[in-house]
Parts: C-alpha cells; sequence; structure tokens
C-alpha cells in the first residue's frame, strides 16, 4: 500500500493539470456490485488492502451502511493511476443503487464527466440502471459499461461459451438503446458503448478480474481462459486471473482512455447546467476550464457534522484557497471559506489550493445547498439540479421530549440542506412537522439518522400518502377581489396538455418563469403541441403546470404579474381540496381591473384575489386527486407467479406484463403507493424470500370516484381544514 503521506502529495501535485484528471462515478442498480468493485480499484490505487477487498466496503463507511449491506450516500475518493508511463488523478464517486436514495446519484452526475455503469451479467439492465442512466445522460455525462459478476454465469446458470455471448449482446444492446434514447442529440451515437473500442469490459469484482477488448489483445489473454478457470472450479486459477487481469487496471485504463478531462467535458457540459452568457468572463472562464479565471463552484453536497458544514462541489473556474471571501450567489450573501479538502472516504485532508477542474470539499460556509453557485464574482447561478422521482410518501415526525423542540427544528433544517429530495414543512393549521421522501426505506433512514447521528430522540406517524390534486374539465372565468375590494382578477383553469405536462413531469423542458426575450422557450411549447396563441401567452410554467396571460391593453401588466405568478405558484403547492400539490393546471389569467394607485395594489392585495380566484375556478373545473402509482418489476421462479399475482391484486395493483426465460419470471405491475407499504414482506412471505421487486418508475393518475370523497375528506381532517363537498 502507497503511504497516506505519499499519496496526497501525488493528489495534490496532479490536482494542478486538469489534462491528467479524470472526474467520474459508478452508478448501477442496487446489488450490481458498485461498492466491492470500489474496493477493487483502491487496491489497485495503492489504497487498500488486497486481503480486505470486497468485504472492507471502504465507501459504505457508515455504520447504518455496513449493517444494511447498501450504500446510502454517496462517497468521494482521490486515486492515482498510471497509463502509458504518465501518472492520472481519478477522482472517483460511489453511489447509492436505491431508488430511494436515488438524489445522492442526481447530484454526483453534477460534479462528474463520466460514468461507469455497473450491471449484473445474470440480470442484466435493470430499473434503476435505466434511471441512474438517465440522470448521467441529462448532465451530459459520458458512460462506459462494465458487466459485472460474469462468474455467476458459469458457476450459478452454468452457461455455454455462445450463450454467454448473447447474454452480453443482449446487455450492451439494452444500454445502447438507453442512450439513445436519453443522450443528447449530439452524443447518441458517439457515446454508444462498443466491445470493439473498448468502452465495454466484462468481469468479476469480488474475483477482481476483468477484461476488455483491448486488454485481451495487449495481454494475449482470451475468456476460454476464464470459463476453463470457473468449469473445473480451479480456485487457483480463478485466482491468478485476479493477476493476469487485474480489475483495476483495466477499469482504470479504461477510465483514463474514454473519459474526458475537465478540459474537454466543460466546453459541452457548460452550455447546459449554466444558462448566463458564454461570451462573458465568467462564460468563458468555465467554457476554458480556466485556473486563472473568477472562482466559480457548484455545490453539490453538504454534509453537517460536529465541525459544522462540509460542502463538496465542483470547481468550474479559478483556484480556490482557504480564506477567501466568497458569494453564495442563490443565497444572497458573501461568507469566508476556511479550509479546502480532498477525500478519501470518511476522511478529509487540508490542502493549501485547488485549481479548476478538481471535486474538492469546502468548509467555513453556513448558508450553502445544494445546487448553490459559490463565486468571487457576481453572476448567473447555475441550473437547478433536477430529480427524476419526487417525494411521495409523508410522514410527521416530533421530538419525544418537547424541550429537544428547538433542537429538532434546527436539525431538520440541517437534514433538508443534505438531502434535497428530502422535504421539510409544518402544517400551519395543526402545527405538526412533516417529513416527505421517496418512500418507506428514506424516510426510515432520516429518522435513524435524526436518532443515530444528531442526537434527538423522534417518533413518526405511519406514511401518509401526498396525492395530487386537479380538474377534469374547463371551467368558467371566475372573478376574485383583493381585500380591500379596488381590484378584481378574473381566472379560469383546464387541464395542460398532455405533451406539456409530460415534458414538464419528465424534466424535457425546464419549469421556469417566462421572459420576454424567451422566445425559443415559446417555440418549444408549440412544437409539443400547445397552439402558438397559448404559448406566446405562457408566462410562468412551475412544477407540471403553466400560467397564461391572455390580457389585452392593461398598462400595469409588468408590475402585477410577478404578484399573479406568486399567487399561482402558491395554488399549485397547495390546491382547494386538501392542500394537496396541484398537477397539470393550465391556469388563464383572462381580464384584471386595478386601482389607479399603486398602493392599492400591491402584494396583499393582489395575491389573496388571484389565489382565491384560482382555486374557486379549480372547484368548478371537475376537480380530483390523483394519487401516486408505482411502476414496478418483480424476479422471480416460476412456480410463484399466482402468490405474486394474488399478493399484487390485493393491493389494487394490476399485472402489466410477463416475461419468462428458463425458469426466470419478470412480471411488470403498477400499483398505487397508498396500498404498498408492507409489500416487501409479504411478497417475501409468499414467495420464501425466492422473490425480489425495484421500481422502475412512478405516475399519477386519477384516484378512483368511488375513493375520491372518502380521501378528501381523511386529508381535511388530518391537516384540520373544514369539510368541503367535491
Amino acid at each position: 500500500m502507497v503511504k497516506e503521506t505519499d499519496l496526497t502529495k501525488k493528489v495534490v501535485s496532479l490536482m494542478n493539470d486538469p489534462k491528467y484528471i479524470r472526474n467520474m462515478g459508478i452508478v448501477a442498480h442496487i446489488d450490481h456490485g458498485k461498492t466491492t468493485l470500489s474496493d477493487s480499484l483502491l487496491v489497485g490505487a495503492g489504497m487498500l488492502s488486497e486481503k480486505v477487498a470486497g468485504e472492507a466496503r471502504s465507501l459504505d463507511f457508515l455504520e447504518e451502511e455496513q449493517a444494511r449491506g447498501i450504500t446510502i450516500q454517496s462517497s468521494n475518493i482521490n486515486m492515482v493511476h498510471t497509463f502509458d508511463g504518465k501518472e492520472f488523478l481519478i477522482n472517483l464517486i460511489d453511489t447509492p443503487g436505491h431508488v430511494d436514495f436515488g438524489g445522492d446519484v442526481t447530484r454526483a452526475m453534477r460534479a462528474v464527466d463520466g460514468a461507469l455503469v455497473l450491471v449484473d451479467a445474470v440480470e442484466g439492465a435493470m430499473p434503476q440502471t435505466e434511471t441512474v442512466l438517465r440522470q448521467a445522460l441529462k448532465e451530459r455525462v459520458k458512460p462506459v459499461l462494465f458487466i459485472n459478476k460474469v462468474d455467476r454465469l458459469m458457476k450459478e446458470l452454468r452457461l455455454k461459451p455462445e450463450d454467454m455471448q448473447a447474454r452480453f449482446v443482449k446487455t450492451i444492446a439494452s444500454i445502447n438503446k438507453l442512450i439513445k434514447d436519453f443522450a443528447p442529440n449530439e452524443f447518441k451515437k458517439a457515446w454508444q458503448v462498443n466491445v470493439m473500442d473498448g468502452t465495454v469490459a466484462f468481469g468479476s469484482a469480488v474475483d477482481k478480474w476483468a477484461l476488455s477488448f483491448t486488454y485481451m489483445k495487449e495481454k494475449g489473454i482470451g475468456l476460454s481462459e476464464v470459463i476453463k478457470a470457473y468449469v473445473e472450479k480451479d480456485e487457483e486459477a480463478i485466482k491468478q486471473l485476479g493477476v493476469k487481469a487485474p480489475l483495476a487496471d483495466v477499469l482504470l485504463d479504461m477510465m483514463v482512455k474514454h473519459f474526458p478531462n475537465p478540459l474537454q467535458a466543460q466546453k459541452y457540459r457548460i452550455p447546459a447546467i449554466w444558462q448566463g452568457d458564454l461570451e462573458n468572463t465568467e462564460g468563458k472562464a468555465m467554457m476554458s476550464c480556466d485556473a486563472n479565471g473568477p472562482v466559480i463552484v457548484e455545490i453539490t453536497k453538504i454534509v453537517v457534522d460536529e465541525y459544522g458544514e462540509v460542502a463538496t462541489g465542483r470547481l468550474f473556474s479559478g483556484t480556490i484557497k482557504p480564506g477567501m471571501e466568497l458569494n453564495l450567489i442563490k443565497a444572497g450573501v458573501s461568507e469566508r471559506i476556511q479550509n479546502v479538502n480532498i477525500y478519501k472516504g470518511a476522511k478529509r485532508m487540508n490542502i493549501e489550493k485547488a485549481v479548476a477542474g478538481n471535486i474538492i470539499g469546502i468548509t467555513g460556509l453556513k448558508n450553502a445547498f445544494s445546487g448553490e453557485t459559490l463565486s468571487s464574482i457576481k453572476m448567473d447561478s447555475f441550473e437547478d439540479i433536477k430529480h427524476i422521482f419526487e417525494p411521495v410518501v409523508t410522514k410527521s415526525i416530533e421530538a419525544k421530549n418537547p424541550k429537544d423542540l428547538p433542537k429538532l427544528i434546527n436539525v431538520l433544517k440541517d437534514i433538508e440542506k443534505e438531502d434535497p429530495t428530502l422535504k421539510v414543512s409544518i402544517n400551519e393549521e395543526t402545527g405538526e412537522f412533516l417529513i416527505s421522501g421517496l418512500g418507506e426505506l428514506h424516510l426510515e433512514w432520516i429518522e435513524q439518522k435524526i436518532q443515530k447521528y444528531k442526537g434527538v430522540e423522534v417518533q413518526t406517524s405511519s406514511p401518509i400518502v401526498v396525492y395530487r390534486e386537479s380538474v377534469t374539465n374547463k371551467s368558467e372565468s371566475f372573478e376574485g377581489k383583493s381585500p380591500n375590494k379596488h381590484n378584481k382578477f378574473y381566472m379560469s383553469v383546464e387541464l395542460l396538455d398532455e405533451p406539456i405536462y409530460l415534458a414538464l413531469k419528465n424534466k424535457q423542458i425546464d419549469a421556469k418563469r417566462v421572459r420576454p426575450k424567451d422566445k425559443d422557450y415559446w417555440k418549444e411549447l408549440a412544437e409539443l403541441g400547445m397552439g402558438k396563441d397559448d404559448a406566446k401567452n405562457v408566462k410562468d410554467t412551475y412544477d407540471d403546470s403553466a400560467l397564461l396571460d391572455m390580457t389585452k391593453g392593461i398598462v400595469q401588466i409588468r408590475e402585477v404579474l410577478p404578484m399573479v405568478i406568486d399567487a399561482f405558484e402558491e395554488v399549485v403547492r397547495s390546491g382547494p381540496l386538501g392542500r394537496e400539490p396541484c398537477i397539470a393546471l393550465k391556469v388563464r389569467l383572462n381580464d384584471m381591473k386595478l386601482h389607479e394607485d399603486a398602493i392599492h395594489r400591491g402584494p396583499a392585495q393582489v395575491v389573496p384575489a388571484v389565489r382565491e380566484a384560482i382555486r374557486q375556478a379549480v372547484l368548478h373545473a371537475g376537480p380530483c386527486l390523483y394519487e401516486p402509482i408505482r411502476e414496478i418489476r418483480v424476479d422471480a421462479p416460476n412456480e410463484y407467479l399466482s402468490a405474486i399475482s394474488s399478493v399484487i391484486q390485493a393491493r389494487r395493483g394490476n399485472l402489466l406484463g410477463m416475461d419468462q426465460e428458463g425458469a426466470a419470471l419478470v412480471i411488470t405491475a403498477k400499483m398505487p403507493v397508498a396500498d404498498s407499504f408492507g409489500f416487501t414482506s409479504d411478497l417475501r412471505s409468499a414467495t420464501s424470500g425466492r422473490a425480489v421487486w425495484s421500481l422502475k418508475n412512478i405516475t399519477f393518475e386519477p384516484l378512483p370516484k368511488s375513493l375520491q370523497e372518502d380521501v378528501v375528506r381523511k386529508i381535511r381532517q388530518r391537516k384540520g381544514l373544514a369539510d368541503t363537498q367535491i
């Protein structure tokens, strides 16, 4: 093993030349072997003993991660690898594979330029493989493929060489289809993975060997030697595979050769993640990864520990040093940084400076959050980091000891900073604290984190489903009067065009307040099917709803419109049926009558009037609740088809399809989130633990009419609202 001080010196030296830097993440479906692979890479970099590799789980350093055997939060580490006689710095991020912790994957992808996509040779590309690859491609992160657990094909399935090859071809084709579907247009072909060009490798992380076409050609080792070792169950020969074709050498070579360095990557990534002027000082500096430019960092992760807040971020421009005072652009404040760090898993090591192109840690910030822009100059902020899935499960939480309430409030603020996929809110009517997450496991981990790592004993309610409100018809124009009766607003509501709704939901187009110069945005809406007249009147898209200004000749429109938008966004966050978020609303501002004196048409007058007009319009446009639906995949032996069907159908679920491959069965189904709590244990019981399920997607569908009234009543009772009729 390399001495830690020597390694740190090498890392610090290599940080100064972006040509020799590779920023990359490992992404995969749960249990496909990411953390075992990371151990093997650390062995190859001289940072971990070979004896404990695969068991150490070095980057799963939390007690909860070790106990559960899964990665819960992303971990950073800096490695040095020699390729063609030159040393390269590889800044690696190991990311979670469970869908409930997918937010960490999304945030990590903003920091890196390359993604090693890991796929189990037996299971192939699974639902979370698609999700994490979509997240990478959306951030313009180049993928390469490693097919792991090849030993299972021989030890468990006893496949012949031609059948193994067919499996590889199928897996590669499925990954390339995802790249074709989700990569930016200019990379759909260029980023296709291919055995012949070395962007595909296969092997076994647990046995520490890997092969690529390039490596086989260079070293004269072939798949036949691998097959022979496993077929003959020759443990010594299997061990020698790790000597002849070390996994770390093959994969680290692949990363250096096929991943872009920051100088290359920032040229095509910056225009996608930053919407400022590329020709101004900061634009040119980031595009060229200029170490002499202004300091510009995007923060991608926050951890609050006993020493305060530790921010992880990508340094896109400039040279950062301890003691610098920098602007937090979105927060609108400036703060002095204390230390600049590099990572070795749980450890942080202070360094004197870092230049553009590196992933770094920063301490001393108090107002930072994931997605914040840190800069030495005033500038436009980076685009928000958008997550594919949104919170659909909620719990109320309270301190067991009332004296701990102030501490709980601070802890919840810290955790919301650390994990932007967690939403914390206070129900003003009941005074209860609500935490909303991606699933049961996500909220369970947050609860344990508060108690184990933050020291506050809490108790939580049973899971609560977060519904959505929408409409089924088009309303008339409803009048909203300001409290002083001097201003009137006329609003109507209808269902948003489905292509626009889906484009906003899937982040195909960004939700934003539309400015007069955003003509390309209107053009995008028109191309998606919205009428041209409607498209050019869109003033705001928020979540997956839209506000249109249909007024003509209103002199004060520019002054009043921001307040109208504020009211519209408030209704989208809290609808009239049960104060649940709204989806797929198209809200029209048809007309307004305003007081001549500006002092009588301020926010306190405009916002309540518009808000109530929109809510009345919703209540008269066939209001309905939409419930979150999980689309799932279940893998099990054939004989459990009937048992699995029964468990799913007992929870208002429906089978969508079945696929059989030998004795294996793959079922796709959909199931309401409200009826899915405890599904894992029921499925395990019904199949003697032989079935596993994974999430493919979360959608929203209208709640059956027979359940609407009862569910609305229960929501309003829980929130302390007066009863209402649908």
